[in-house]
């Protein structure tokens, strides 16, 4: 049982003597009943006691000078806090029936006539005082009893939280294992068709038509190694903000027709309907960037639209934003999915043939880039099989006509002498062949201290530097190239497996001119090494 305070009878006579006489007579049972006694000689004193304490009961003198028993009352009641406090009036004459009912009116229970009989005063008060202990065990009962249902709401939505964060981590775990057994699925696709074409160039009868193919499966088959890569680099670096925005003013509706275009040049949109509403519309956007998310958007739909089906690209301008929309006929998406559909590793209808292919992180990836490009995207479909529609909006800007670029300059020498610094054995073989293929004459060294000797005694126009070299790393290889007079107008071109934004940073401040991330197209190292070839520094004989 929790620990009551005492309740308090006040006491309020102008009488000096009754006072005293009713305080003692109430005390001599105060230890019994549990109760404090307080006394009061006016009715602004009995104002000042109710305001500093709660009564159990109130014995008001009726004949007081000043504010008598009557006004007390009424002010005491007028009080929400004492409102309640019972009132039990003392006179010395018998009280007639409208000043009973005036003290009643005033919120009196009782009325007791001097002199007090001490057996009625007891029996009454000790009604009030019981009533004033159970009212005060019931508040605090009522009060620990809010508390504890305060605790326990508070202690269910802790679970509550706490179960639906769990479901989360479960679901992406899930999500987790399922992505890499499907990257580990999409590796060793690429990866057996290699093998296998490699394997089937060194077998002995094999046609020249035979080899000719395993070398565009092993060619087609590395590019989409490479797609896989990229995708999981790129949806790494735009989760941590680490891609750096190229911005430019360009025409969405030019980029995207561009796009449809190669779509259409390559043949993978010929068995379908793809129809086009271009309308002309101006961002400030990473032609790059862009062009990610429109072909994610649209190898989306064709990922899921049966062959014969329709799919259309439409883009305007609405209010201050540019809009692009990619509509499909296809499988459509299920109110379940919808709401996940940009998650990471979240992909519609898994299946053991993994038929549709991919990652499931395009989505994610066209999110992440429509946000840093300050704009958005959504999805919307009826249902399955009902198709899809997913709607990229992004901010809109004043077209200013710039002038014309002016045509880039050709280079009138032969082509350059090249040095490749390169420790991987198979890498350094493959594009030496390559590059003399080309008609380029090429030196190799397998690591960074053998590239600086290289460089000393060839004195090649440009090198190829891998980074990730032993001994000195390529950084290192381009600060030592660019400080010895000797060396320092070679072109410099990295080659390395890191594409991040401080590595393109970290690679221009060592000194190289160029930075290429491996594997590198063949077309794209001819045309980067004919520009910097083309660079204002005079080739050496």
């Amino acid at each position: 049982m929790p620990k009551i305070d005492k309740p308090k009878i006040l006491v309020v006579n102008d009488d000096a003597n009754s006072l005293f006489a009713l305080t003692s007579l109430l005390a001599q049972w105060a230890e019994q009943e549990g109760y404090d006694v307080l006394s009061a000689r006016s009715g602004q004193d009995a104002l000042r006691q109710v305001l500093m304490h709660d009564f159990a009961v109130i014995l008001l003198d009726v004949n007081m000078p000043g504010m008598d028993g009557f006004e007390t009352a009424a002010a005491i009641h007028a009080r929400a806090r004492s409102a309640d406090i019972p009132i039990i009036f003392i006179t010395a004459f018998l009280a007639d029936e409208l000043d009973r009912l005036k003290a009643y009116q005033h919120g009196a229970v009782d009325f007791l006539f001097t002199p007090v009989i001490p057996q009625i005063l007891y029996a009454k008060i000790s009604v009030f005082v019981a009533l004033a202990i159970k009212n005060e065990e019931l508040k605090k009962q009522a009060r620990e009893l809010s508390q504890r249902t305060t605790e326990l709401i508070a202690s269910n939505k802790r679970l509550t939280s706490e179960i639906e964060e769990r479901k989360t981590v479960e679901r992406q775990n899930h999500a987790k294992d399922e992505f890499l057994a499907m990257l580990g699925h999409e590796l060793r696709n690429p990866l057996s068709a290699i093998s296998s074409a490699a394997s089937l160039i060194g077998l002995p009868g094999v046609s020249v038509d035979g080899v000719q193919r395993a070398k565009k499966i092993i060619q087609r088959q590395s590019q989409h190694l490479g797609r896989i890569v990229d995708d999981l680099l790129d949806l790494s670096r735009a989760m941590s903000g680490k891609i750096l925005l190229s911005k430019a003013p360009l025409d969405l509706a030019t980029l995207v027709a561009q796009s449809l275009e190669t779509y259409r040049a390559t043949g993978r949109s010929t068995d379908y309907q793809l129809e086009q509403e271009l309308d002309s519309g101006w961002i400030d956007g990473d032609s790059t960037r862009l062009e990610q998310i429109t072909s994610n958007l649209i190898d989306n739909a064709l990922k899921y639209t049966q062959p014969g089906g329709r799919i259309t690209v439409r883009t305007w301008t609405e209010n201050d934003e540019v809009v692009l929309s990619v509509c499909d006929t296809g499988v459509g998406i299920s109110p379940e999915l919808l709401p996940h559909v940009f998650d990471v590793f979240v992909q519609g209808s898994s299946t053991l043939d993994r038929s549709q292919g991919g990652l499931g992180i395009g989505l994610s990836l066209v999110r992440r880039l429509a946000e840093l490009h300050g704009g958005s995207i959504s999805a919307d479909s009826k249902g399955a099989d009902r198709g899809s529609t997913f709607t990229l909006r992004l901010p809109r800007i004043e077209h200013h006509v710039a002038a014309a670029p002016a045509a880039p300059a050709h280079s009138e020498h032969g082509k350059p002498r090249v040095l490749l610094i390169e420790d991987n054995e198979d890498g350094r073989e493959m594009m030496a062949m390559m590059l003399g293929v080309y008609g380029y004459e090429v030196r190799s060294a397998a690591d960074g201290l053998l590239g600086m000797s290289a460089a000393r005694d060839y004195m090649p126009d440009l090198a190829l530097v891998d980074i990730g070299l032993p001994g000195i790393d390529g950084y290192e290889v381009a600060r030592r190239l660019r400080a010895d007079p000797a060396t320092r107008d070679i072109k410099l071109i990295a080659l390395t497996g890191y594409g991040l934004a401080e590595d393109l940073r970290r690679v221009m401040d060592a000194g190289f001119d160029r930075h290429l991330v491996k594997p590198v197209d063949i077309d794209q190292l001819m045309g980067v090494i004919d520009t910097c070839a083309q660079l204002p520094v005079a080739l050496k004989q």
